[in-house]
């Protein structure tokens, strides 16, 4: 083996290394569906703080999970499953869904992106919605689904209370959305605004992250 073929090794024993521990496995379980602070992660598990600790350690140091601050409230932070991260090992198990519903503040870039690119991906029925939603889709949202081919329903963004079934898997893709919505089970995605900065590369960078998760998680939903 040569050293690049050693290195690529070494890192596939230490990441099987990390997840010989049936918690940090419990924690890689979690993270294929989306993003948790270290609180979520305690109260999931039921483990004191300072055992968790070092299991998100063990995780970030084998490359398994990142870690970075909420756009929210800075004191907070969530924990990723790192990019690649199961790249050689055995993915998170599927799960069913009648119907995907993402979700952010105001209904108008990140939610709109994740429904349009998930009606490409997965057969399943979606929608969006926001907790405080605006009078119109951003127009840099637009713009950017245009430029990878696709058409944003033509709608005004939508309150979460009238669009929300009982049976939705909710995915929320906006810290504020899901820090106001503290006991909704689902999923989160800690996706910055692009509406922060509004340009051109900001919505960019924000629909190749979508983009990546929807097609990561979609193969993975089956429908109920």
């Amino acid at each position: 083996m040569d050293i690049e073929q050693t290195n690529a090794f070494q890192t596939r024993v230490a990441k099987h290394a990390a997840l010989a521990d049936p918690a940090r496995l419990r924690i890689v379980d979690l993270l294929t569906l989306g993003d948790l602070s270290p609180t979520e992660l305690q109260s999931e598990l039921g483990m004191p703080s300072n055992l968790l600790s070092h299991h998100l350690r063990t995780l970030e140091d084998a490359g398994l999970a990142t870690r970075h601050r909420s756009e929210a409230d800075k004191r907070r932070s969530y924990i990723r499953l790192a990019s690649g991260a199961l790249d050689g090992l055995v993915p998170g198990s599927d799960h069913r869904a009648r119907r995907i519903l993402f979700v952010c503040t105001r209904n108008s870039a990140r939610s709109q992106l994740a429904a349009a690119l998930w009606q490409r991906a997965s057969d399943i029925p979606v929608s969006s919605a926001g907790t405080h939603p605006a009078q119109h889709i951003a127009p840099g949202a637009i713009d950017v689904a245009r430029r990878h081919g696709l058409e944003l329903a033509d709608l005004t963004p939508r309150q979460l209370d009238q669009v929300a079934r009982d049976e939705d898997l909710v995915v929320t893709v906006c810290d504020n959305a899901h820090e106001e919505l503290p006991g909704l089970r689902g999923i989160h995605w800690s996706i910055p605004d692009p509406l922060r900065l509004n340009t051109r590369e900001a919505f960019e960078e924000a629909f190749a992250d979508i983009s990546l998760r929807v097609n990561d998680l979609a193969p993975r939903l089956h429908a109920a």
